[in-house]
């Protein structure tokens, strides 16, 4: 379990309520940048969080880092 996969890790639908004032600047950030998506966002964000908290875990700072370096071209798994 120490091996991080080359596919993609199964997706786990989670849902939560926001303060409005957050989801508008979700929206916003989203609106201006066509790379990013509301999963993508959640995902960087929640990856951030963890790392800066010091989670070492190796696949939440494999998130982390491509949060960090995304690059556009690798926008919906096309490469």
């Amino acid at each position: 379990m120490s091996d991080i996969p080359d596919h993609a890790p199964l997706s786990v639908s989670v849902e939560n309520q926001f303060p409005q004032d957050l989801f508008d600047a979700m929206r916003q950030f989203i609106s201006g940048h066509p790379e990013w998506d509301q999963y993508r966002l959640m995902q960087a964000a929640l990856a951030g969080f963890l790392f800066q908290q010091g989670c070492q875990d190796r696949a939440v700072v494999r998130h982390y880092l491509n949060g960090l370096f995304h690059h556009p071209a690798t926008v919906n798994g096309s490469r």
